[in-house]
């Protein structure tokens, strides 16, 4: 089903959201989880134990680089493909067949990185997988600025948050349950991509009768990726916030494996199993955290006291990770990172929706604001080794010189959300 919206142009503006229908938002959560489960099930030990298998001694390296370059590649295809939902004019809808393409590549790109044999079919993989299942993410975020007015964004947000913590848990164990490759990225992605269709099927989606005039022009497409924060300040402040978040947390799942296995000395068994119970008990708090966050932050009229808030709990738990003694530590530390991350994920998102630049480009801001998602999970990786190298030479080691690093950044980035003016 579809609504038909006029195109924006010069003095219009797009009708205030209708209510969405009941199961809109529990359907919305559900590509969330869908997609960050396909995308987040590798990044969490699958493509650790992938670039294992086959580079052996220069997995770190090896990791680093596929990591890397698709992050890139997520980062560019989320704001372009809000863009171009932006300006869709299929009969499907605006949103509806970015999501359907995005989910069917997604899962083909993900098979493929099960079957790999070397490092770059994984590179390639992945990046054809990132770009798939961000478009999904930009397209079917979009539908919140969409259709759900701004007073009840704040439970909306704490629903789609849930998405990333219980993607966590049960990648985890899914990891840890299948031993065949391949069955380690395609069942994720698999369920991931159903979700994603189940939602695009019943989602209501706006409809463009006619498309913005003009072509996208040279300006427009660069211009899907970046803003001008001297013009819209309050989304600058919020982009920033975020990208330090993401900062920290792209650094704790990447290299978590190799933290228990060389620092730790756990067998390789026994650090996946470590990594699933940490994982489980950092998505419970993530969960509460976001769906109370949430409901307190809309019930309040607040945002920023939340999310500082949240930031600053999460640079604790990275504290704790750093100077981990032992394998409760590392749990304990996961737990109180996973409470901070469900909170800031639950209002963050509120927050941005209330200062986008253009609401009648919502999926492209939307799109700029990921890239402060993906961004740090590209610099995360290219940094990384070099940081852990250096500390190497530390009394407290290389991998908790990086984790010390990531605290330090996240409690920085917690300061910038009370620059915003425009939101209590």
């Amino acid at each position: 089903m579809t609504q038909t919206s006029t195109p924006a142009g010069p003095g219009a503006t797009n009708p205030p959201p209708a209510r969405p229908g009941r199961g809109f938002v529990p359907l919305l959560g559900a590509a969330n989880f869908g997609a960050y489960l396909a995308l987040l099930t590798p990044v969490l030990v699958g493509l650790s134990l992938k670039v294992t298998e086959i580079a052996g001694d220069d997995k770190a390296t090896a990791l680093g680089l596929v990591t890397g370059v698709g992050a890139l590649f997520a980062l560019f295809a989320n704001p372009l493909i809000g863009r171009l939902s932006d300006r869709t004019t299929s009969r499907l809808g605006m949103r509806r067949p970015w999501i359907l393409g995005g989910a069917v590549t997604g899962v083909a790109a993900l098979a493929l990185i099960g079957a790999a044999q070397s490092v770059w079919v994984v590179l390639v993989g992945w990046c054809l997988a990132q770009t798939a299942f961000n478009a999904v993410l930009a397209a079917a975020n979009a539908t919140i600025p969409d259709q759900v007015p701004e007073r009840e964004r704040g439970r909306a947000s704490g629903v789609v948050g849930i998405g990333t913590p219980l993607a966590i848990v049960v990648g985890s164990w899914v990891v840890n349950l299948l031993d065949s490759s391949l069955a380690r990225f395609l069942v994720p992605g698999a369920l991931g991509g159903a979700l994603a269709v189940l939602f695009a099927l019943a989602l209501r989606d706006r409809r463009l009768v006619q498309a913005p005039a003009g072509r996208l022009s040279a300006r427009e497409f660069f211009g899907s990726f970046v803003f001008d924060p001297r013009v819209h300040p309050d989304f600058g402040w919020v982009w920033l916030g975020r990208f330090a978040m993401f900062f920290g947390y792209a650094g704790i799942s990447a290299y978590l494996l190799f933290y228990l296995t060389d620092e730790l000395d756990l067998s390789e068994s026994r650090a996946v199993s470590v990594i699933a119970l940490a994982n489980t008990a950092a998505a419970v708090l993530m969960i509460a955290s976001s769906l109370l966050g949430g409901v307190l932050s809309d019930r309040l009229g607040a945002r920023k006291p939340f999310v500082a808030l949240a930031s600053a709990v999460m640079a604790v738990g990275l504290l704790l990770l750093a100077f981990a003694p032992g394998v409760a530590t590392v749990v304990a530390a996961q737990a109180v990172i996973g409470l901070g991350f469900g909170a800031f994920m639950s209002v963050d998102m509120a927050l941005a929706t209330s200062v986008l630049p253009n609401p009648d480009e919502a999926a492209k801001d939307l799109g700029v604001l990921n890239i402060a998602n993906a961004l740090p999970q590209s610099i995360a990786p290219a940094v990384a080794p070099a940081v852990i190298a250096a500390g190497a030479h530390l009394p407290i080691g290389g991998y908790s010189t990086w984790y010390l690093l990531g605290a330090i950044v996240v409690f920085a980035g917690s300061a910038c959300v009370f620059r915003v003016k425009a939101v209590k």
